[in-house]
């Protein structure tokens, strides 16, 4: 039985706007220009959007991961969600009791003492089985820094998952995946800039300029998308 539906997915990342337009290209996190974006922040500062996109989450971890012990959530863009699935999941899991399931958080900076495990986390850090989660993946900056704190603090992760990756590249020409890769760190994506631009294009209809400008900021990656 397969639990995630990725159609129903993609209509609720475009219906709520998740993905839009600039008419002016604006600098990303990430240092690169580009005409559109994904904000996850439109969601999940929202309860009952978060409870219907954790909901997704779970689902697509059920169909995934069948070892999975707790979720870590990039700082800052992923560690509410992360923390209410991990709740979510340990009321699920029908065997509830004290030290049965970890709720561990990263901090936003880590402390400059303590151990490096305690200059990372608020509270006791994960077992073995944790997924990292971040909400959107350009170059997977802020992915591979958080996984390096991780592997310097003893923590082994060899699973990270992104709400969407936008299909990009770094300076290396790696893709996120194939950048997490060379960590021996694998990388899924529930949804993909590929399938979402052509929706929030036909909900939205942004100026031919703009879509121009897509096109060829997927064409600098060596990527062709039809808009």
């Amino acid at each position: 039985m397969k639990y995630f539906n990725q159609q129903e997915f993609n209509q609720f990342v475009v219906k709520n706007q998740v993905i839009g337009f600039f008419p002016q290209p604006v600098k990303l996190k990430s240092g690169r220009l580009s005409h559109w974006y994904v904000n996850w922040r439109r969601v999940t500062e929202d309860v009952y959007l978060t409870h219907k996109l954790s909901g997704f989450v779970i689902n697509y971890l059920k169909d995934n991961f069948s070892q999975l012990t707790c979720l870590l959530g990039v700082p800052e863009g992923a560690t509410k969600l992360a923390i209410i699935i991990d709740f979510q999941m340990a009321l699920n899991s029908g065997v509830l009791a004290q030290g049965s399931h970890p709720l561990p958080m990263l901090r936003g900076k880590p402390k400059e003492h303590g151990s490096p495990a305690d200059r990372l986390f608020l509270g006791r850090p994960p077992e073995d089985g944790c997924l990292v989660l971040e909400d959107v993946t350009t170059t997977g900056g802020s992915l591979i820094r958080t996984l390096e704190q991780l592997k310097s603090a003893g923590i082994k992760v060899d699973q990270a998952l992104g709400l969407t990756n936008r299909m990009q590249k770094n300076e290396a020409g790696l893709t996120v995946s194939q950048a997490l890769s060379q960590m021996g760190v694998n990388y899924h994506a529930l949804s993909t800039a590929l399938d979402l631009l052509p929706m929030a294009v036909a909900e939205s209809k942004p100026d031919s300029s703009v879509l121009e400008s897509i096109v060829a900021e997927f064409a600098r990656d060596d990527v062709e998308i039809e808009l």
